[in-house]
C-alpha cells in the first residue's frame, strides 16, 4: 500500500472537517460546498508552497469559506453564546496554528472545534 502524501491528508481533512460544520448549520448547498472546493485548491497551492504549514490547512480552509460566505451570504457560524446584540460570526482561533477552533471574539468562550459546530 502506497503512503498517503501528508498534504493531501491534511486537505481532505480540512475539507471534512468544513463540510461537517456547514453540515450542522445547514448551508451545505451545492454552491457552498463548491466555494469548499475553492478554498482547499487554493490552499493545496499555499501547503506546497510552505509545506511546514501543512497543521495549519484546516484552520485556514474554514477561514476561506467564511470569507466567501461573507461576501455572498452574510455571516457565517453566527454566535451561539451572545443572546443580545447584533448577531456576529465566530471566529476562527488560532489565525494561523494548529487545532483551530470558532471561537466568540466578544466573550472568549471557545465554541467548538472546527468540525465539531452543532
Amino acid at each position: 500500500m502506497d503512503d498517503i502524501d501528508p498534504v493531501e491528508q491534511a486537505l481532505h481533512a480540512a475539507r471534512a472537517l468544513v463540510l461537517a460544520d456547514l453540515v450542522a448549520r445547514e448551508v451545505a448547498a451545492a454552491e457552498v460546498v463548491s466555494m469548499v472546493e475553492d478554498a482547499v485548491t487554493h490552499r493545496r497551492w499555499w501547503v506546497e508552497q510552505w509545506p511546514e504549514g501543512v497543521s495549519y490547512v484546516a484552520g485556514l480552509v474554514a477561514q476561506d469559506v467564511q470569507d466567501a460566505l461573507l461576501e455572498r451570504y452574510g455571516r457565517w457560524p453566527l454566535c451561539p453564546v451572545c443572546a443580545s446584540g447584533d448577531p456576529h460570526a465566530l471566529d476562527v482561533e488560532p489565525e494561523l496554528g494548529p487545532d483551530p477552533h470558532w471561537v466568540c471574539g466578544k466573550q472568549g468562550v471557545v465554541v467548538a472545534p472546527v468540525g465539531g459546530l452543532t
